[in-house]
């Protein structure tokens, strides 16, 4: 009866159903995107099988091994390495704004454009018609981008 009074055990609970929250949500999310949302590119049948940040995501094509792949067109806040906590957040949010929309979207295309520095796919997504690129700078998850150096987001 001691530990039901013991606010520490409460605080526990909290903490560790947050950090559950903060893992399982979002693999639960593109677990249902992957196996739900089936893109087409021009290489064959690719899924989007997880969200990394609101600019990149985890691509699978058939053939290929999976790959990380850097969406053009736009730069959204940094997740891993944000300059502060606005930051981080813009960055959360970004990311689940690109979940969203890829779960909302009945027809998904992807368009090759070689690799970046960090050897990673660059593509381009297209949702129901409409580049991604668009829709996130419109929601105002992103910024216009087309290389070279990057404003920051503090």
């Amino acid at each position: 009866m001691r530990r039901v009074a013991d606010p520490l055990f409460y605080l526990r609970a909290i903490i560790f159903v947050s950090i559950l929250g903060l893992l399982v949500l979002p693999l639960g999310a593109d677990a249902i995107n992957a196996i739900a949302r089936p893109v087409v590119g021009a290489r064959g049948d690719c899924r989007v099988l997880s969200v990394v940040d609101g600019d990149t995501v985890s691509l699978w094509c058939s053939g290929r091994a999976p790959e990380r792949a850097r969406l053009t067109g736009f730069d959204a806040p940094e997740l891993f390495s944000p300059q502060c906590v606005s930051e981080f957040i813009a960055a959360q949010q970004a990311t689940w704004a690109l979940r969203a929309m890829i779960f909302r979207a009945q027809n998904l295309s992807v368009t090759r454009a070689g690799t970046d520095r960090y050897d990673r796919a660059l593509i381009s997504i297209t949702l129901d018609g409409q580049a991604v690129s668009r829709k996130m700078i419109t929601a105002g998850h992103a910024r216009s981008y087309q290389g070279g150096h990057r404003a920051g987001w503090c």
